[in-house]
């Protein structure tokens, strides 16, 4: 008896000595977190009401930002898309993960390994609705967003690539052909051939899939065109609409 209670003394101790968890980021408003093991720092928004119901969970969009923000200042990713956009409308619905990528060279590009790692470090910590994380980016976020939607399409309720293309063409355009998308492009961008735009959305759509593809093509709009993309605000009513179909699990023979 008394090893016994010793030995629950012991225990005790130890969770006793097992530190708190961090403190979740305040609510409204977006604050920098550091990379977890083998993922990006980024910017988090965590919207209003989250500390109401632990039981809540939440959809969660992931911004990708163009070339012009990689670096060390999180703040920088701020100047282009919902990230700048969420500091005008605080009470959005929604999580906002938005991570920066490193400085490098100048053809440096967004990996979409430290993606998965930064993704599953987020799910660890915030209470995400798994049918309802959504991708977009711009530029060369854009890119990444088709990158990772391709590689990963089991992840994602939908995607809104701004300003970009789909860089390989080896890929299957079917494997998207039951995503929803909804595309954005300027229809003078003199930086990403809006042409390329319209071949990877043509190409999904003659798969047949069971939803088609969207694409949004800006008049006299250059390569900005994700200002006027983000700024709809039927951009983010149709995007939160969206709910992947998860899989029932199999069913046991009775």
């Amino acid at each position: 008896m008394k090893r016994f209670i010793m030995a629950l003394a012991a225990l005790a101790g130890i969770a006793a000595a097992k530190p708190p968890p961090a403190p979740l980021p305040p609510e409204g408003v977006q604050t920098a977190q550091p990379a977890a093991a083998g993922g990006y720092p980024y910017l988090v928004f965590v919207p209003r009401g989250y500390g109401a119901d632990s039981t809540q969970k939440w959809p969660l969009v992931i911004f990708l930002h163009g070339s012009g923000e990689r670096g060390t200042d999180i703040e920088a990713v701020k100047r282009n898309g919902p990230p700048k956009v969420i500091d005008r409308h605080p009470g959005s619905p929604f999580l906002l993960v938005s991570p920066q990528l490193e400085e490098g060279l100048d053809d440096s590009r967004w990996d979409t390994a430290k993606l998965d790692a930064m993704l599953a470090a987020v799910r660890k910590t915030y209470r995400v609705d798994p049918t309802r994380i959504y991708l977009t980016g711009l530029s060369l976020g854009g890119y990444a967003t088709w990158d990772w939607a391709f590689k990963r399409p089991d992840l994602f309720a939908a995607i809104v690539p701004v300003s970009a293309n789909s860089e390989d063409a080896s890929r299957d355009p079917c494997t998207l052909k039951d995503m929803p998308i909804w595309a954005f492009h300027g229809d003078q961008d003199d930086v990403v051939d809006p042409l390329k735009g319209f071949a990877i959305m043509h190409a999904i759509d003659a798969c047949k899939g069971s939803i088609r593809p969207k694409m949004t093509i800006y008049p006299q709009m250059t390569h900005g065109s994700w200002e006027p993309a983000y700024d709809d605000p039927a951009l983010w009513r149709w995007l939160l609409e969206q709910r992947r179909i998860e899989p029932n699990p199999t069913r046991k023979a009775t």
